[in-house]
């Protein structure tokens, strides 16, 4: 591993609650006989991040004694009833003084978007000043890498379920758009009508 591939880390939000799927947590979703988060960290894994961050909120304790979080450093959100953005903060903050350059954001209940995604947006990483997001058919969509000089401004507006979208918005023009709808499918597993995604 040549060293600027060693600076992205991989950050996997994996906090939610899964409301609308009666209160399951999605990191513990089942998906090829296996949780979620074990085939998010994988991925990101495949994808070149060695160093993974995974944020944890809902039933933290029932995802850390069922599913292998091995070689990852978990982050418990407390807040993490608040929304996507306080896992993403609280994420974002883990890797401070880590020496990492860069985060690939990749969120657990995506898991139609695999590995080839995921390496293609982490080439996207030139230094801590890029910005790089998936898209599909032109439209931006995850994963999202994050270079370390936007973490401080991405925090301080990720609030509610909003996450990075309006620091993203914002800098709209300094975004590497990399299309990845030949490579993955971008649904989320929210509903119970979701579930028909998973195998």
């Amino acid at each position: 591993m040549t060293d600027n591939e060693d600076q992205v880390a991989g950050l996997l939000l994996a906090a939610g609650g899964g409301r609308r799927l009666g209160g399951r947590p999605k990191a513990l979703l089942e998906h090829r006989g296996r949780p979620l988060v074990e085939h998010a960290i994988a991925a990101l894994r495949t994808a070149g991040c060695a160093r993974v961050h995974v944020v944890l909120g809902a039933r933290a304790e029932d995802v850390r004694a069922r599913a292998a979080l091995d070689g990852c450093v978990v982050v418990d959100n407390p807040d993490w009833e608040q929304g996507m953005g306080s896992s993403l903060r609280a994420g974002l903050g883990s890797l401070a003084g880590t020496g990492m350059r860069a985060a690939l954001v990749s969120l657990v209940d995506q898991p139609g978007i695999g590995a080839r995604a995921m390496a293609r947006v982490r080439a996207g990483y030139l230094d801590e000043s890029s910005l790089a997001s998936a898209a599909y058919a032109g439209a931006r969509g995850h994963p999202v890498l994050l270079g370390a000089a936007h973490w401080a401004g991405v925090s301080a507006t990720a609030t509610g379920d909003r996450g990075a979208r309006a620091y993203l918005r914002e800098h709209e023009a300094e975004i590497a758009l990399v299309e990845c709808g030949d490579v993955a499918r971008p649904y989320d597993i929210d509903t119970e009508a979701d579930l028909r995604h998973l195998e």
